[in-house]
């Protein structure tokens, strides 16, 4: 049996009517990484509904490896987070209308949980094909952060060896005209970046051992 990785994106938010993440997931839903077949799922943004759906998705698709994005627009590239922080307190509100404000994702859980994704071997590949990309300390406390939480806590909960974390991308050229002034990069590049990165993951276990690269 092909083993699968996850690949997962959100719909549009925050008045916008695209979301990058989302095109990416559709665009490399189904193609072939080092042996593994990519499959995509789009998670609602909503406190309520996208941990859930997280869920779902892991349960259908048993992976054995998976990656979250989402968009983080200001950013000038692809960032790979190395924490999740048991948060939440929403700038804005969701897209059901909620806006939390202080609260745990998982009441008693631990205050943070590394990614255990090889992410400074995925930064490496991808700065090598000159695509803009760094380190994240912070993915932030809105659903994006809430999703790397959960996601973190699930496969520490499984304990079966399912590796997985969270990468932002930053605001597509399509989303350019909306927010002048502000970093944003080709739809074409995320998807460059983000397949290289997948491939690196699979096939990097223990990860570069250099300093630097973080940014946020």
């Amino acid at each position: 049996m092909t083993p699968i990785v996850l690949l997962t994106g959100f719909e549009a938010f925050g008045g916008d009517a695209s979301n990058p993440s989302l095109e990416i997931v559709r665009r490399l839903d189904g193609e072939r990484i080092a042996g593994h077949r990519i499959s995509g799922a789009i998670l609602p943004v909503s406190f309520a509904e996208a941990p859930a759906a997280l869920e779902a998705a892991i349960d259908t698709h048993a992976p054995s490896l998976v990656v979250a994005l989402g968009q983080a627009g200001g950013r000038e590239g692809v960032t790979f987070e190395r924490v999740a922080i048991n948060l939440v307190d929403a700038r804005i509100a969701d897209n059901l209308g909620d806006q939390p404000v202080d609260v745990e994702i998982v009441a008693g859980g631990p205050p943070a949980y590394f990614t255990t994704l090889p992410v400074k071997a995925m930064l490496s590949r991808v700065q090598a094909l000159g695509i803009p990309s760094s380190l994240s300390l912070t993915a932030g406390t809105y659903v994006c952060n809430q999703v790397a939480y959960a996601l973190a806590h699930r496969l520490a909960r499984d304990g079966g060896g399912v590796r997985g974390g969270f990468i932002h991308v930053p605001w597509s050229n399509e989303q350019a005209i909306c927010h002048p002034g502000q970093p944003c990069l080709s739809i074409d590049a995320m998807v460059v970046a983000i397949r290289a990165a997948i491939g690196t993951a699979i096939v990097t276990r223990v990860d570069l051992a250099v300093a630097g690269g973080t940014t946020h």
